[in-house]
């Protein structure tokens, strides 16, 4: 063995972290990628009643006008912070990020308001960000975000946003969707949803929570919307940390945007979140290219069609991939 083979053998005995397999870093530039056009969120807190809401505006520099997101939280999880560095992405590539409080607590309202509560929140928001010196809404090209009940909570907006009076969605995209023991928001088809509407549906392989039927119920069921994905990701233990694939992969904790609602949803957040790849290459860059498909026709390899783009997760610090994402999509009769 050679003098420069016996250090380098050494070292590793040494320090073993040198020689483990790492997650991958976020992307420099495209969806998910950190190539961000605003330095700062402002955020403006309206959510003292539980049909209130969270603002979240791009700044430094501040735009004149930018399209809306709505990230509808799951059950409990009302502390924005959860989600934090999602929506902190998210306003810093350019939107501004309406994140409804719906709940007052883990047993009030019951959940058959809850999509009453979110539409009002959506309603108030958006006359807050026309009437006061905030960033314009563009509302033309609503988007949601709705993890968990808010995947629930979404797909029922998408049914119903003429009767609730917000502004039709254009995209949605349901992140390990259902509503557990509870029926309230359920619909029994989704045949009611545009069929101008892109939707991604993203289910992960070991959610012990709500599974997977209900995004099967609203895939299977709205044939007509032509753009749609069935989106399933899988666990990977190759490298650190290993890639999970639980009900709460989408938490993403920052703590700048803790609202102080600390109930056991929030503490169960503060022990698990994490940052992985199946945040910057599953949930923001899959969200981000529906935008820009949405928005102005580019990015849609990133968010439809089973393409590389797509379903890939990224790859391990010694170049293996991680497990892509398994991507379903409509049948030709549909």
């Amino acid at each position: 063995m050679s003098l420069l083979s016996w250090l380098v053998s050494l070292l590793l005995l040494l320090n073993p972290s040198a020689n483990e397999v790492k997650s991958p870093a976020q992307p420099e530039v495209g969806p998910g990628g950190k190539d961000y056009q605003f330095a700062e969120v402002l955020q403006t807190d309206f959510a003292q009643a539980p049909d209130g809401y969270w603002l979240y505006e791009p700044a430094t520099p501040k735009p004149d006008s930018a399209h809306v997101v709505v990230f509808i939280h799951g059950y409990g999880a009302y502390n924005p912070m959860i989600y934090g560095n999602w929506i902190r992405h998210l306003v810093q590539k350019g939107s501004i990020v309406i994140f409804p409080r719906y709940q007052k607590n883990l047993l009030s309202p019951k959940p058959s308001v809850f999509a009453t509560n979110v539409a009002t929140a959506i309603k108030d928001a958006l006359q807050e960000l026309e009437e006061k010196a905030h960033v314009k809404p563009i509302t033309d090209q609503l988007s949601i975000i709705g993890h968990s009940y808010g995947g629930v909570v979404s797909g029922y907006l998408g049914v119903h946003y003429e009767d609730l009076g917000i502004p039709q969605p254009k995209a949605i995209m349901m992140v390990s969707p259902g509503s557990g023991p509870f029926r309230g928001g359920r619909l029994d088809s989704y045949e009611g949803l545009d069929e101008d509407l892109k939707l991604l549906v993203m289910v992960s392989d070991n959610d012990h929570i709500v599974g997977d039927s209900f995004g099967e119920l609203v895939f299977a069921s709205a044939k007509q919307v032509k753009q749609r994905n069935f989106i399933r990701q899988y666990p990977d233990d190759h490298g650190k940390p290993k890639v999970s694939a639980g009900h709460n992969e989408s938490y993403s904790l920052y703590s700048n945007f803790d609202s102080g609602l600390h109930n056991i949803t929030a503490k169960r957040a503060k022990r698990k979140s994490k940052l992985d790849a199946v945040d910057y290459y599953g949930y923001w860059k899959l969200f981000d290219g529906l935008l820009n498909c949405t928005r102005s026709g580019s990015d849609c390899e990133f968010a439809f069609g089973n393409t590389p783009e797509q379903t890939s997760l990224g790859s391990w610090s010694d170049g293996q991939a991680v497990r892509p994402l398994e991507v379903t999509l409509p049948q030709a009769s549909d």
